[in-house]
């Protein structure tokens, strides 16, 4: 054991002479007995007062590893001596050692982790000093590891969360430290803790959510700062919402100072992030709760964004923004709402004012902040409330315009620059977790619902055309469409990606109808039509995504109708795809359905257009309508139209089903069709007739198409 001393030990001026004794002891020890008394006085040196960095890698020099080692892992203790001072021995010098950043990331220490953790949980006279001091020092070690780089990921592998949680909730000697190392851990690495040990944690969250129910005195503070750190990242148990509910309830029915009401709006807000309004009872209590998270909510952001140059605390209107954005959707919901009709309006009133201060602060914002968490989460709300309200706050939201058209373009061409389609897409987090000078945000897919409202009307519509906003939305669809073609893994996408897209669609719906000569005049949109013609084919034969197929169908029916002179509309093999996959679209969304009781079948919607119809009805109208008028415009599309025996096979439904079954709309829908079809191509015709397509114009008193298909 000699070999473990070395090297020598030189006493030197300055040094701590009683330690150096002991050092000089413990190199001169001549079996494990001398060993092990040379290091209970070389302990007690070192717990005795504070040792520099040069003593402490000394004492490492001198005792390495080896011997530390066999005191925590060994069974047979010297007569007389419990077998729980070696091991806190050992601790000991392993708690010295770690205070070397260096030593703490060492392999030999690192190994140590699920012996160490055993130490947590072991059952002793609580007031025994020796089992005290080994508790204390264990959680020095623990404490230094997870304070190196890799520390929490070696800490959460070696079962460390389990035995934090076991020891908080066993409340024994140092449960406090146990419950400020696991917040570092999950600080650190929150993903990999729940990983590893959602139980434990779930217990931890279910006995911090009791205690402040419980609590009466200002631990209910603390603990709505704490309580935030323990959600967990999938559900959180319904006995844990009731008790966290019921705390928040009292708390903030309660005349506070800002310090005591601002760590309880972020603990909701969090909640609302996580659970939505679930977390709510229903009936009066909870409407009436609700009304006060997002009047308190709406005061605050007032307070704190209406006063030019006053100091923001960012993280609390962050999360009243969260509850904001709870109230605008409790107010919109039509069944199950929280709320009341007059508490409604009551709340959107208040959220007016609120917004107006959002819209105050944003004009305030210079280029030099507009990268900042902040900003992106006011521009989130603003988008939330715009999606639901434009006619409201409308000059303010017409001034604010260029400036939401400039920030979108930065973030979006920061994004681009840095190819991070990943972070474009992700979810913004409740809090500005995220530091840094860079932090890129999808800006534009928060602000599609609004804009899309907004293209409708003439005032806003100019000004987003002025300020580019069209080719920057052709450029942002034509990038996220570039997310769900072939080659990429769409089911990591979030929802979302398509919903954005759909909405992007939308948008260009609105300004094919009011603004066609931009259409024809911008570059972008000739790309945009391009990118339809190639992507629709293989969108509609993917399972589940009709409603995008009908958006993109109808959008590029309806330019195609603008672009009709466009080379890339001439029968070319792109465009001949398009109205293929186009008229696939159009004519698989009724079929004939046999009637019991009846010898005629009545027309139906197809299985899976039925369970969307009510979004994609208005869609399917509007293609029909944009085919028919592309049909005059494009010399090849009748006869594309007949090799595909779409006209053949909608006279043989039209013929199947009994005419009372066919509302108005859809004889009118079917006609307009047939009779450009048939006005296009004498061969269309002829093969109408043979479809005996007049008898069946006479039976749905189609008197256009009768008249046409009368003529030779």
């Amino acid at each position: 054991m000699a070999s473990d001393c070395e090297p020598a030990l030189n006493q030197a001026e300055g040094r701590n002479p009683t330690l150096e004794r002991y050092l000089g002891a413990l190199r001169e020890a001549k079996n494990d007995s001398e060993q092990f008394a040379a290091l209970l006085l070389v302990t007690k040196a070192v717990k005795a007062g504070d040792i520099d960095a040069k003593t402490r890698r000394r004492i490492f020099d001198a005792v390495g590893f080896t011997f530390p080692n066999r005191l925590l892992t060994t069974k047979e203790a010297p007569d007389g001596c419990p077998d729980h001072v070696l091991r806190a021995l050992g601790v000991a010098l392993l708690a010295c050692f770690c205070s070397d950043p260096e030593l703490a990331a060492h392999p030999q220490v690192l190994n140590k982790i699920p012996i160490l953790t055993t130490f947590l949980t072991a059952r002793g006279d609580p007031d025994d000093a020796a089992r005290r001091s080994m508790v204390d020092d264990t959680y020095q070690c623990l404490t230094a590891v997870a304070g190196t780089p890799r520390g929490p990921r070696h800490l959460i592998a070696g079962g460390t969360v389990s035995a934090l949680c076991q020891a908080y909730l066993g409340h024994g000697y140092g449960f406090d430290q146990a419950l400020a190392l696991l917040v570092g851990l999950l600080a650190a690495a929150e993903t990999q803790c729940w990983k590893e040990a959602e139980p434990d944690l779930l217990a931890v969250l279910r006995g911090l959510s009791e205690d402040f129910q419980k609590a009466e005195d200002a631990s209910k503070f603390e603990l709505c700062q704490l309580l935030p750190i323990f959600l967990p990242p999938t559900t959180v148990p319904s006995e844990c919402l009731r008790d966290l509910q019921a705390g928040l309830a009292r708390i903030l029915g309660s005349k506070l100072s800002s310090w005591q009401r601002n760590p309880a709006l972020k603990l909701a807000a969090r909640l609302a992030h996580a659970c939505g309004s679930d977390w709510i009872p229903a009936g009066n209590s909870g409407s009436k709760f609700l009304a006060l998270l997002v009047n308190l909510a709406c005061v605050e952001v007032r307070l704190a964004l209406e006063e030019t140059g006053s100091e923001v605390k960012e993280d609390v209107v962050t999360a009243c923004y969260a509850l904001m954005e709870l109230g605008i959707q409790e107010c919109t919901r039509c069944e199950q709402s929280l709320l009341k009709e007059p508490q409604k309006v009551q709340l959107v009133s208040i959220m007016k004012e609120a917004i107006g201060a959002v819209i105050h602060y944003l004009l305030q914002v210079g280029p030099e902040k507009q990268k900042e968490p902040f900003v992106f989460a006011s521009v989130r709300i603003l988008g939330a409330w715009l999606a639901e309200e434009t006619s409201s706050l409308r000059k303010e939201v017409c001034q604010l315009l260029p400036f939401l058209v400039r920030y979108a373009k930065s973030l979006y061409e920061e994004a681009e620059e840095a190819n991070d389609i990943s972070q474009q897409v992700a979810t913004l987090a409740i809090s500005p977790t995220t530091s840094g000078p860079t932090w890129p945000g999808d800006a534009l897919r928060l602000l599609l619902p609004g804009w899309c409202h907004l293209t409708v009307e003439d005032g806003p519509r100019e000004i987003l055309i002025k300020e580019g906003a069209p080719s920057l939305l052709c450029k942002y669809f034509l990038q996220q469409w570039e997310l769900t073609s072939p080659g990429h893994d769409t089911s990591v996408l979030p929802d979302s990606v398509e919903i954005g897209l759909q909405t992007c669609c939308h948008i260009f719906l609105n300004l094919v109808v009011t603004a066609p000569g931009l259409i024809k005049r911008d570059a972008c949109f000739t790309s945009l039509m391009n990118t339809l013609m190639t992507s629709l084919p293989a969108l509609v034969q993917q399972q589940g995504r009709l409603l995008l197929a009908a958006n993109v169908a109808t959008l590029g029916l309806l330019m195609a109708r603008l672009l009709s002179t466009s080379p890339a509309l001439q029968g070319t093999p792109a465009s001949r795809g398009f109205f293929a996959a186009a008229i696939l679209f159009l004519s698989q969304s009724h079929v004939a359905r046999a009637t019991p009781g009846s010898d005629q079948a009545v027309l139906a919607l197809s299985p899976d257009y039925e369970g969307i119809w009510a979004d994609l009805q208005e869609l399917w109208f509007l293609g029909m309508q944009a085919f028919t008028g592309c049909v005059p415009l494009l010399p090849w599309l009748a006869p594309a139209a007949l090799r595909s025996r779409w006209p053949q096979e909608l006279l043989q439904l039209l013929g199947s089903v009994s005419p009372n079954s066919v509302k108005p709309e859809m004889v009118a829908a079917y006609q307009g069709v047939l009779v450009e079809l048939a006005r296009a191509n004498r061969l269309c015709r002829e093969a109408m007739r043979l479809q005996a397509g007049e008898e069946t114009a006479s039976h749905y008193r189609m008197a256009a198409l009768e008249q046409c298909l009368s003529e030779p």
